[in-house]
């Protein structure tokens, strides 16, 4: 049975989330995914080191160096990695789905045990939501989302998957490390994640850029930053988060 028909009101979009409020702290400006086609419910995903100038202050343009698909590659296994601004590359039109709170996918057995206690709110700390991006060339669902092939490691690449299918296409939205205190990006834990201290989070791998040839594919990587000593499951500190792990989202149209 996919995920979809196990979780409630998993059809519903990643707007309901921001409704919400845990993913507000993503959301930089106002500016629109890439192609008219995909409209206005699509999302431009992008890292806080290729983040608009004047972020902070509430930025207008919309994000150099958004989420990509390599090469357009409709395919299973196809690289995702960041690449220039464009509102007519189709490789840039991605939708995001909520899938549901994490307490919910750990009721089902979707989550690791110790994924449930630290990011399901059982240990004090926030209730996350999850999400599935999936790739919609031109607004049309491809059924293939960013993810991992196999259970999140150190240094995996992230890939086009099919949705709905395991936690591996599942991305955690990390507001115990961002409680909408810091008008900056937030983590985003792989679903199929095992380490709850330090857990495997979207990527893009240090001193990489999106003009470098050949092109750098996003990873999982354990989550960087200085703790704050809390027991029994201590929350890294945002400010200490290196930024490379930091996301933010416009949504619509690119510039």
């Amino acid at each position: 049975m996919s995920i979809k028909s196990k979780v409630l009101a998993a059809a519903a979009t990643l707007t309901l989330v921001g409704g919400v409020g845990t993913v507000g702290a993503m959301t930089a400006g106002t500016a629109g995914a890439a192609t008219p086609s995909c409209g206005p419910s699509c999302i431009n995903l992008f890292n806080e080191d290729f983040a608009p100038a004047g972020l902070t202050g509430g930025a207008s343009s919309g994000p150099s160096s958004p989420v990509d698909v390599f090469r357009q590659g409709e395919k299973v296994g196809q690289p995702v990695i960041l690449f220039r601004s464009s509102n007519s590359d189709p490789a840039l039109d991605w939708s995001a789905s909520f899938q549901g709170q994490t307490s919910v996918l750990c009721t089902i057995g979707l989550l690791s045990v110790m994924t449930c206690i630290h990011y399901g709110g059982l240990d004090g700390g926030f209730d996350t939501v999850a999400v599935e991006i999936a790739y919609t060339p031109f607004g049309v669902f491809s059924g293939l989302c960013s993810g991992v092939a196999a259970t999140a490691f150190q240094g995996e690449k992230v890939t086009l998957q099919p949705c709905g299918v395991s936690s591996r296409t599942i991305w955690i939205v990390d507001s115990n490390e961002n409680p909408l205190m810091h008008p900056i990006g937030i983590p985003l834990i792989n679903g199929s994640n095992t380490n709850f201290s330090h857990p495997f989070v979207l990527t893009y791998p240090s001193g990489a850029n999106p003009t470098d040839k050949p092109r750098v594919s996003l990873e999982v990587q354990n989550l960087t930053g200085s703790t704050n000593g809390a027991f029994p499951f201590p929350f890294p500190v945002i400010s200490t988060v290196n930024t490379n792990q930091l996301w933010l989202f416009t949504f619509g149209e690119l510039p």
